[in-house]
């Protein structure tokens, strides 16, 4: 890959980081709920669930999944699913609050922070039809498949670790404020993975 192409597409990593979407969200929620150091540790696992949707997408399983309606039903119906579901988890959460205690707590443990960042990154089944789609415009022919995975993927896994480590900071700072508010910052989000997940319903292949 030239040097003016990979620009290209650290711009566009970063345009598709910035877009909003539930790992964004979940990054805002631990980082209020957690701190930025745990929170770290999302972001860490939503790394982890991006670069195998990349892979996956290089290795032909996103024109697969564009491909065959009933594959893409199922793992859209199991990623909606998950969402409600830490959708409604965090409804009843309590209000957000950085304590010395937390660490304790059993939602602050890393391998339940990891697995939450992880399994959002790979609900959405259109997230791996649209790398399938977007990456080999990036992609020289007849170059090493690792080596092209691991400058695209490293690329976009920098940028996205970057940018939800800085939501996590910013809700962090904001976590006193917010714990002021009660519940309503929990029931904001919760709401709105309900939401998502609703919508993930109602995707399409193509739409």
């Amino acid at each position: 890959m030239s040097l003016d192409l990979w620009l290209l597409y650290l711009v566009a990593a970063i345009g598709l980081s910035l877009t909003p979407g539930p790992n964004g969200l979940l990054s805002l929620t631990h980082g209020a709920r957690f701190g930025v150091r745990r929170t770290a540790v999302t972001a860490f696992g939503a790394i982890c669930g991006f670069l195998l949707l990349i892979a996956a997408s290089l290795a032909g399983l996103g024109a697969l999944m564009a491909a065959s309606e009933q594959a893409f039903t199922i793992a859209k119906w199991i990623g909606a699913g998950y969402l409600v579901w830490l959708g409604l988890r965090l409804w009843r959460a309590p209000p957000p609050r950085v304590t010395l205690d937390a660490a304790d707590h059993a939602d602050a443990r890393p391998l339940r922070l990891f697995a939450q960042g992880f399994t959002v990154a790979v609900s959405n089944p259109k997230v791996l039809i649209f790398f399938a789609a977007f990456l080999p415009q990036f992609m020289t022919p007849g170059a090493g498949f690792w080596l092209q995975f691991a400058v695209l993927g490293g690329t976009f896994a920098a940028v996205e670790f970057a940018y939800e480590v800085l939501l996590a900071g910013t809700a962090h700072r904001l976590a006193p404020w917010l714990a002021r508010g009660g519940r309503w910052f929990n029931r904001v989000t919760g709401s709105t993975f309900i939401g998502i997940g609703g919508l993930l319903t109602t995707a399409t292949r193509t739409g």
